[in-house]
């Protein structure tokens, strides 16, 4: 605490103002730091899309001939006489049987990962602001993956399969959010939008590896387990020890002596230091020394803080609203792509790919539109296109068949392109002692309308179109009502954003 204290002639800046003045808003540091904590969400990509092929319908074939096997259904697998083309193996449906009156059961999985990711991302939300720290939650999130996975490439039925599959959505669902939150901290105000937005290229990347591997090791759903499992041990041995915990935490939980070291670790590498008359404060400190008797209780605030504050309250209604709904259609559409009759490993490489051009718009237009103006456009543009589809019929008509696939692809491109906006823009909205519990709310909307999204689905050809063409309208609309965070503060305290607010307002 002497550090935040400081004494004499001593200078007391904010996290902000060191970054920008003094150690550098994204420099060498930032750059590597950033990279390696990123890398995480290829992890959650692996463990999440992992099921589109582990669970995938294998084709079946009549080895007897057209008209001599009978009903396929006749049975809980392939019955008189139909068999898997690439064996029992290849896939849960088929060592399991899950077709016909069980094919239920691989929906049932699904939704019940994603609650098991709505249950975790809370939870790791919390620990992660509290004692254990961003990097602490993110070691053991990846940790638990690792266990889980091997685990399940080893499940002997189906019910121990998804008993741990909702395990790993436990702990998956925090990976993504931890590993945004920790990697895009130590980062100045004004580089941190450009830098969050790249955060999503590592979990499209993540995809397109997926589907490379899965289409190698076609014969043996198991062994692409094991290789999730193998994937987040490798980031827990080789990556994550040379990966730095957030000053911003360190801050906020009284340790500033170790906050002002990373700083200065982050100025040394980037070819600049910190004057040694330098000390830190909270965003909320003036020089009058009282403020400085609440850090501890700062430390301790929680999602109960978020709601009893009017403003930080009518935030987290809006982004678990918006969230929610950009979910339903983000998933809504993907599902519906992976309905083509195409390659199924192709399909799922180039859906991943499609989206990366969404993410560099983003890159390239949050520092100079700003956070609110472009989520509204986005959000608004693929909801336009998902009503336009669903006014059209391409039932035997290879036209309309063009436009209406055109449609879903704009819808996506808009959707991808707020799915990660929301991200950075979430985590500017509320201070460092809730930001990772806020972005854990927001994150269970978002695990919610995952589950939802297949129930959408399954509505017939236009009402899902038009589901989706709502939620991207009313959540467009929605955004309004939030602020804009464009270089803004990021705030350390709940009593420094409320000041903040009402300097704005003044």
């Amino acid at each position: 605490m002497e550090a935040l204290l400081g004494g004499g002639a001593s200078r007391r800046v904010s996290i902000d103002d060191a970054l920008a003045e003094h150690a550098g808003e994204l420099g060498r540091w930032q750059l590597r730091h950033f990279v390696l904590v990123s890398a995480a969400w290829a992890l959650e990509a692996l463990n999440t899309m992992v099921i589109i092929f582990a669970d995938r319908e294998p084709a079946m074939a009549c080895p007897a001939g057209d008209g001599q096997c009978g009903d396929p259904c006749g049975g809980a697998a392939p019955a008189a006489g139909w068999v898997w083309t690439q064996g029992t193996g290849s896939s849960t449906v088929a060592e399991w049987g899950l077709v016909c009156g069980q094919r239920y059961k691989v929906g049932l999985v699904q939704a019940l990962f994603f609650a098991g990711c709505l249950i975790g991302s809370g939870v790791f939300g919390h620990l992660s602001d509290s004692f254990l720290g961003r990097k602490g939650a993110l070691q053991l999130a990846c940790t638990l993956n690792a266990v889980f996975a091997l685990l399940t490439s080893i499940a002997p039925n189906y019910w121990a399969y998804t008993a741990l599959r909702v395990l790993t959505g436990f702990s998956n669902g925090s990976v993504g959010f931890c590993s945004f939150v920790l990697a895009n901290e130590p980062i100045g105000p004004s580089r941190r939008g450009v830098a969050g937005m790249s955060a999503f290229y590592f979990f499209s990347g993540g995809v397109v590896v997926l589907a490379g591997v899965a289409s190698i090791f076609q014969s043996s759903w198991r062994l692409l387990y094991v290789v999730a499992s193998l994937a987040s041990l490798v980031y827990l041995v080789a990556v994550l020890p040379f990966v730095s915990e957030s000053p911003r935490w360190y801050l906020v939980r009284g340790r500033a002596d170790d906050a002002i070291r990373v700083l200065r670790d982050i100025a040394s590498t980037n070819g600049s230091r910190i004057p040694d008359g330098v000390t830190l404060k909270f965003d909320d400190d003036d020089d009058d020394d009282d403020k400085l008797a609440g850090a501890e209780s700062s430390s301790s605030a929680s999602i109960l803080d978020v709601l009893r504050s009017r403003t930080t309250r009518r935030r987290l209604v809006l982004s678990v609203l918006i969230n929610l709904l950009c979910a339903v259609v983000y998933y809504g559409l993907s599902l519906n792509v992976g309905n083509l009759r195409t390659n199924l490993y192709v399909s799922v490489a180039v859906n991943a790919l499609a989206e990366m051009p969404a993410f560099l718009l983003t890159t390239l237009f949050i520092d100079r539109f700003g956070r609110k103006p472009l989520a509204i456009s986005t959000l608004l543009l693929s909801g336009v296109f998902c009503t336009a589809g669903s006014l059209i019929s391409a039932a035997d008509d290879a036209t309309m068949s063009v436009a209406k696939m055109a449609c879903s692809v704009v819808g996506i491109f808009g959707m991808a392109a707020t799915y990660n906006l929301l991200f950075i823009y979430t985590s500017e909205l509320f201070p460092t002692v809730v930001r990772n519990a806020a972005l854990g709310c927001t994150g269970q909307a978002t695990r919610m309308g995952a589950i939802l999204a297949p129930l959408v689905v399954v509505l017939g050809e236009r009402v899902p179109f038009a589901v989706f063409g709502m939620a991207g309208i009313v959540s467009g609309l929605l955004v309004f009502y939030l602020p804009e965070t464009m270089n803004k503060p990021l705030y350390d305290t709940m009593a420094g954003l409320e000041e903040g607010e009402k300097t704005l307002f003044k």
